[in-house]
C-alpha cells in the first residue's frame, strides 16, 4: 500500500497509546495512521483498536479516538487469526456438506466456533474437516475485504436465512456492509482478519455442541463446532494439555463422584440440589464468612425471595434487569424473584431513623437470588438460575468511605489468602446502561481510585464494566492450573440511597444522604464452590472436606476397635469402612473418595492402643498416639491449612 496523502485539507487528531497525538486526514483508516507513524508499522498492520474495540485495519478513524495498532506481535493477533480460522472451518464445512446454512463464527478466549443449521455431523467427522482446513491454509488464499451495498449483499446472501437476518440489522445503521473472500468462499463479516489463510498457524477442532440461534431458546437449535488455533504446534500442545487437565478437574464430574450436588429434570435447569457432602462444604464456607462478618461488626438480616415489582422499579433493577428476571402476577399485583439483595437491605435501612452517630450500619445476608439465564448458557454451578451471594451492604457517611472500603478489601484478601489464591484487582467504571448523574459517577470513581492509589495497589481500569448503579473494585484470582476467575467485589453506590430517599440526621441536625457500599467476599457461593472443586480437584483442605477421616479396620476382628477409635474423633467428620473387603481396596476407595486422612487399625494397633495414619499423598506413619493425631487435626483445622500435613514435617 502507498502512503496516504498527508496534504488533505481536513485534518483530525488521533491519540496514540503513549498519549501523544497524531494528525491525519479526516478520511484516514487505521492502516493509514500506521503508515503515518512509519512505513514498517504500516506494512505490519493486521488490525487496530479504536477506543478499545478491535476493528479491521480498513476501518476509518475519527477525531479524538484512542488508537492502537495491532501487528503479529500484539496480544490481539491471536484473536484475529482465530477469527480467520473460523472462516476456514465454515469453508471446509460447505465443501463437504450440501445445503448447510451458515450462522455466526466468532473468536473466543480459547479459540473459535461456527454455528450451522441443517448440518448432520458428529465427532468422527471432525478429522476430515481438519484435513480440509489444513488444505485451505496450505492454498494460502488471499483474504480480501470488499465493501458491498445492501442491495448487492441481499443478492449474494439469497438462501442464507441467518445471514439475511443479520444483514437486516446492519442495514438499519449502514449503507454498505463488508464481505471477506478467500478462494471460492465468502462471508458477511466485519472482520478483522489476517491477510491470507497461509498466515493461520495450526488448527484443531475440539467438539460439537448445540446452540440456539442468537442464544434465544425460542429459536432454532443449531450445530456448533468448537475449535482452536495457535501460531505454532508447541502452543497448541500446551493448550491441549491444559484443556485435558481442566476436563480432569471438571466440577460436574467430581461433584457427581463425591455426591456434592445434582441438577435434575425435576427441579429444572440451573437449580442445583446440594447433597449432604456438598452442603457440608458450603456450611464451612458460610461459617468462615460469618466469623469475618462478626469481627467486622455486621448484623445479619433476611429478605424474602420475592417482592412486588414496585421495589424493582424503585431500585432501577426493573428497567435494567427485566429481561433477566422471573416475573409473575398474583391477582392484580406483579411480583418478581429477587435478582439482587440490595433493594431489600435498603428497605430495611429506610424503616427507621438514623443519626450520624449510628453510621456505619453494616448488613449481611447469605441471600438467594435468581437470574433468568438462557438455558444454553447454563452449566453446572458456573452459571445457574438460583445462586447465593455472601452479600453485605453498608450505609455510611461520606467521610467513612475510605476506611470502610479498606476494611472490606482486607476481608477479601483474608479470604483469598486463606485459600492461597493469587489475585489481581480492577477498577470498573460507568457502563453505557446506568443510572445517576455524571457528577455522582465521577465522585464515586474518584473515591475508589483514591483508595487503590493510597494503598499502592496495582490495578487495571476496566472501562464500562461497573454495575448500573455505581463503580466497583473487582478481584480476579487464579486457580491451580492458571485459569482466571471473577469473584469478590466492593461497589460504591450513590444512586440507590437517592432512589430510596435514604437519610440520616447529621451533626448539623439536617438530613443527609448516606453512601451505600455493596460487597461480596466470595462473589457467589456457587461459583466459588465450583472453582474450589476444580482448584483442589475435589481434594479439599481438611477444614472443608466433607469427610475428614476414615477409619479402616484391617479385618472384621478389628471392627470393634475401629468404632472405638472413631468415637475418639467424634469432633471431626469421621466414618468407619466396615465393609467385608481387603485393606488395599479400602485404601483405594478412601483415596478415590478424596478423604484427607485414613486411620488404619489392625491387631498391633489394637494391642498397643494406638493407630496408623495414612494421608492422601500415600505416606503412612505407624504407632501414632490417638491424642497426638487429634491435636494435629485441631490445629490443621483451626489454622485452615490448605493441605494435610501430619506426615509432611
Amino acid at each position: 500500500m502507498s502512503e496516504p496523502d498527508s496534504q488533505s485539507q481536513e485534518q483530525i487528531t488521533v491519540v496514540l497509546p503513549d498519549g501523544s497525538e497524531l494528525e491525519v486526514a479526516s478520511d484516514a483508516t487505521v492502516e493509514d495512521c500506521a503508515y503515518e507513524i512509519g512505513p514498517g508499522l504500516g506494512r505490519d498492520t493486521v488490525a487496530g483498536k479504536l477506543d478499545g474495540e478491535l476493528v479491521a485495519k480498513e476501518e476509518p478513524v475519527y477525531d479524538g479516538v484512542e488508537l492502537e495498532i495491532v501487528t503479529d506481535g500484539s496480544e490481539e493477533y491471536l484473536e484475529v487469526m482465530r477469527h480467520s480460522a473460523a472462516h476456514c472451518l465454515a469453508q471446509a464445512v460447505e465443501r463437504h456438506y450440501d445445503d448447510v446454512d451458515l450462522a455466526i463464527g466468532p473468536p473466543t478466549d480459547e479459540g473459535f466456533y461456527y454455528d450451522f443449521d441443517n448440518l448432520d455431523v458428529d465427532e468422527e467427522d471432525l478429522a476430515a474437516l481438519e484435513d480440509e482446513i489444513e488444505a485451505i491454509i496450505a492454498e494460502d488464499y488471499e483474504i480480501e475485504r470488499e465493501d458491498v451495498s445492501i442491495e448487492e449483499a441481499e443478492e449474494r446472501l439469497a438462501g442464507e436465512p441467518y445471514k439475511l437476518e443479520l444483514l437486516e440489522e446492519f442495514a438499519d445503521e449502514n449503507d454498505t456492509v463488508t464481505f471477506y473472500k478467500q478462494g471460492e468462499w465468502e462471508d458477511l463479516c466485519a472482520g478483522p482478519h489476517v491477510d491470507s489463510t497461509g498466515e493461520i498457524g495450526v488448527v484443531e477442532l475440539l467438539e460439537i455442541a448445540g446452540a440456539y440461534w442468537r442464544g434465544d431458546e425460542e429459536n432454532t437449535m443449531q450445530t456448533r463446532i468448537y475449535g482452536t488455533a495457535f501460531e505454532d504446534e508447541s502452543d497448541l500442545e500446551d493448550f491441549l494439555e491444559r484443556k485435558q487437565e481442566a476436563e480432569k478437574r471438571d466440577h460436574r464430574r467430581i461433584g457427581n463422584e463425591m455426591n456434592l450436588f445434582s441438577i435434575q429434570d425435576v427441579t429444572g435447569p440451573g437449580l442445583p440440589l446440594y447433597h449432604p457432602p456438598g452442603k457440608t462444604v458450603l456450611k464451612e464456607l458460610e461459617d468462615f464468612v460469618e466469623d469475618l462478618n462478626k469481627d467486622a461488626g455486621y448484623d445479619y438480616v433476611e429478605t424474602p425471595h420475592v417482592f412486588k415489582t414496585d421495589l424493582w422499579h424503585r431500585s432501577g433493577h426493573y428497567e435494567n434487569y427485566q429481561d433477566d428476571m422471573f416475573i409473575f402476577d398474583v391477582g392484580d399485583d406483579e411480583f418478581g424473584l429477587k435478582p439482587m439483595n440490595c433493594p431489600g437491605h435498603a428497605a430495611i435501612f429506610q424503616d427507621q431513623s438514623w443519626s450520624y452517630r449510628d453510621l456505619p450500619i453494616r448488613y449481611a445476608e447469605n441471600g438467594k437470588v435468581y437470574r433468568k439465564e438462557q438455558r444454553g448458557e447454563l452449566s453446572g454451578l458456573s452459571r445457574v438460575w438460583a445462586f447465593t451471594i455472601d452479600d453485605g451492604h453498608l450505609f455510611i457517611r461520606p467521610d467513612q468511605i475510605r476506611q470502610e472500603v479498606e476494611e472490606i478489601m482486607d476481608m477479601i484478601t483474608d479470604v483469598l489468602e486463606t485459600f492461597d489464591l493469587e489475585y489481581e484487582m480492577a477498577l470498573a467504571t460507568r457502563p453505557e446502561k446506568s443510572v445517576g448523574s455524571d457528577e455522582i459517577w465521577d465522585r464515586a470513581e474518584e473515591q475508589l481510585e483514591n483508595v487503590l492509589e493510597n494503598r499502592a495497589h496495582d490495578y487495571e481500569v476496566e472501562e464500562g464494566d461497573g454495575a448500573f448503579y455505581g463503580p466497583k473494585i473487582d478481584f480476579a484470582f487464579e486457580d491451580a492450573i492458571g485459569r482466571s476467575w471473577d469473584g469478590p467485589t466492593v461497589q460504591l453506590d450513590f444512586n440507590m440511597p437517592e432512589r430510596f430517599d435514604l437519610n440520616y440526621v447529621g451533626e448539623d441536625n439536617e438530613e443527609h444522604r448516606p453512601v451505600m457500599i455493596h460487597r461480596a467476599l466470595y462473589g457467589s457461593y456457587e461459583r466459588f464452590f465450583m472453582m474450589l472443586i476444580e482448584h483442589y480437584e475435589g481434594r479439599f483442605p481438611l477444614w472443608l472436606a466433607p469427610e475428614q477421616v476414615r477409619v479402616l479396620p484391617i479385618s472384621d476382628d478389628n471392627l470393634g476397635y475401629a468404632h472405638r477409635v472413631a468415637n475418639e474423633f467424634d469432633d471431626f467428620r469421621v466414618e468407619v469402612d466396615g465393609r467385608d473387603s481387603t485393606l488395599e481396596r479400602k485404601i483405594r476407595a478412601a483415596h478415590d473418595d478424596r478423604v484427607p486422612y485414613q486411620i488404619i487399625v489392625g491387631d498391633n494397633e489394637e494391642d498397643d492402643g494406638n493407630i496408623s495414619v495414612r494421608d492422601r499423598f500415600e505416606d503412612q506413619e505407624y504407632d501414632v498416639e490417638i491424642e497426638d493425631f487429634k491435636q494435629h487435626l485441631e490445629a490443621e483445622i483451626e489454622e485452615q491449612r490448605t493441605q494435610p500435613d501430619f506426615l509432611q514435617d
